[in-house]
């Protein structure tokens, strides 16, 4: 079972729920946050990442952006209200803040060998951002905001997946990924926008499941 941490940015201070593997890591992973929060559903998902052998930091990226720094995580519901308040937190939060605090756990996680990323959701755009800027192997699951940054050159190897029933990823931006950064992995399931997510109508257990197997699979190759 994990626990809360505390890491240190010289924007604040933000906790991260901690995940380690029994035995020697395989290496490190920074699970991102949709914009509900580090809530158990994300929690979960950084235990499963930890059972597959990887020691796991997944920040609380809103940390950095409430007013009380002493107050526990904040998780959002999965309804209008939620979506309202997670995508105003991100907007004020921006890139540079969130690859800080990206960069911040994987500097916590070094002593446990190569570091890579996995984002979802707005955390899916900002796992790409890790790649191309931090040169981090990450993995982005339906970054809705990705199109805007494939100009840029990555550091790092990145996989991407996608739901074909997604609206907010339309099939123009699907290519978009495979024309302009042809070399890195786009695979696309016959589900929608939030298809890992273990709760709500979008879960697609039989993509989620063949998702994870890719993502081991790349963080086998390019972490170990």
């Amino acid at each position: 079972m994990g626990k809360w941490i505390t890491l240190d940015t010289h924007h604040g201070k933000a906790k991260a729920w901690e995940a380690l593997p029994e035995g020697t890591p395989r290496g490190g992973l920074v699970v991102i946050q949709e914009i509900f929060g580090v809530n158990e559903h994300m929690r979960s998902v950084a235990e499963r990442f930890a059972s597959a052998g990887y020691a796991v930091l997944a920040p609380s990226f809103f940390d950095l952006v409430e007013a009380d720094a002493d107050a526990p995580p904040l998780e959002l519901a999965y309804d209008a209200d939620g979506v309202k308040g997670g995508l105003e937190r991100v907007n004020e939060l921006g890139v540079e803040k969130s690859l800080v605090l990206v960069r911040a756990a994987a500097t916590r996680l070094a002593s446990a060998g190569k570091v890579g990323t996995v984002g979802y959701c707005w955390g899916g755009s900002i796992a790409l951002l890790a790649a191309l800027r931090l040169g981090l192997p990450s993995v982005s699951y339906y970054g809705a905001r990705n199109v805007q940054f494939l100009d840029e050159s990555p550091k790092a190897p990145v996989m991407f997946h996608f739901g074909a029933l997604d609206k907010s990823i339309p099939p123009e931006a699907i290519a978009a990924h495979r024309e302009k950064l042809p070399r890195m992995a786009s695979f696309v399931y016959p589900a929608d926008h939030g298809f890992n997510r273990d709760v709500g109508h979008a879960y697609d257990p039989d993509s989620a499941a063949l998702a994870l197997d890719r993502t081991l699979e790349f963080f086998k190759e390019h972490i170990g």
